[in-house]
């Protein structure tokens, strides 16, 4: 169990570091778009920086995989997303971003909801499942992915309007939370069919949602970061995919919840707390102040 808590806490650094390395280098790239993926991977593919923080993500998805072979997955969830302070540290020192107080509050209740999930957490009694019924899986990640590259759409489609005010990347990062919940889904199937040989790996869906969820997901997150702040919008789709991956995944590998009411209630109440947190975050950043000059010209 205690490699599975390095393991997380390891993913939690690289991950953090990978997604504000991607940032700062897509900040000094032209503008990218999904509706010209071809040209996003040329140009982010000629930026060491970026390469370097693809890398470090890379090793996360390595780390997550002894993550679920080690934990439960709603406890995995809950080290995952403790990963957010660091984020939100690393974006201001490195990036210069800067949260309103009304986000901070926001972080520090996902943190306080996560926090009880853990606590719902007793060594012995939470077992880790091996196998889940892949029609199961199918019937959750398929409406999902849809649902997520829909939602991306609608934003592209509204974020398109200049009359709109300039969005904070909570629809963004509802919509790659998707995503990567179906891919994080994916990771635990993989984690369990290991033992099995390659020819067992490759009878089941993992692999194909893995790359599915790998390919919209890298096109579609490097978009929304260079035009979001990555303080928000990794935490929104970070939350997004623990509170899937802990609710569907639980059901779907079979992985019981607690018996005790103490523990129920506290796993049940930390989950419905990160929901209505990302439910009442600002949707759109404030409009710019107008110079001083713009104000003279302004007519009476």
């Amino acid at each position: 169990m205690w490699w599975g808590v390095v393991a997380a806490l390891l993913a939690n650094v690289l991950y953090s570091t990978g997604f504000v390395l991607e940032k700062r280098a897509l900040s000094a790239l032209p503008e990218v778009t999904v509706r010209r993926p071809a040209r996003l991977l040329r140009l982010v593919l000629g930026s060491p920086l970026w390469i370097g923080g693809s890398l470090a993500l890379a090793a996360g998805f390595g780390a997550q995989l002894v993550v679920y072979r080690t934990l439960p997955i709603a406890a995995a969830q809950g080290l995952f997303v403790s990963g957010l302070v660091l984020l939100v540290l690393l974006s201001a020192r490195l990036l210069g971003e800067e949260t309103s107080g009304r986000e901070r509050y926001a972080l520090g209740a996902i943190l306080a909801a996560l926090l009880m999930v853990v606590l719902s957490l007793r060594e012995g009694s939470d077992k880790v499942s091996r196998a889940a019924p892949y029609p199961l899986v199918l019937l959750v990640s398929v409406p999902s992915l849809a649902a997520g590259v829909w939602l991306y759409r609608a934003t592209e489609r509204r974020a398109r309007n200049r009359h709109r005010l300039p969005t904070t990347g909570v629809e963004y990062g509802v919509a790659v939370g998707l995503l990567y919940g179906v891919s994080s889904l994916a990771i635990k199937g993989v984690s369990s069919c290991l033992t099995g040989g390659p020819l067992g790996l490759l009878r089941s869906p993992y692999p194909y949602l893995l790359l599915f969820t790998g390919a919209f997901g890298l096109v579609m997150s490097q978009a929304a970061l260079q035009r979001c702040r990555a303080s928000l919008i990794v935490p929104v789709c970070t939350t997004v995919t623990c509170l899937f991956t802990a609710v569907l995944g639980t059901l779907s590998f079979g992985e019981a919840l607690p018996h005790d009411p103490l523990r129920l209630a506290l796993r049940l109440t930390g989950t419905a707390l990160a929901v209505a947190v990302l439910l009442t975050m600002p949707k759109h950043d404030a409009a710019p102040e107008p110079s001083i000059g713009a104000k003279e010209l302004t007519p009476p």
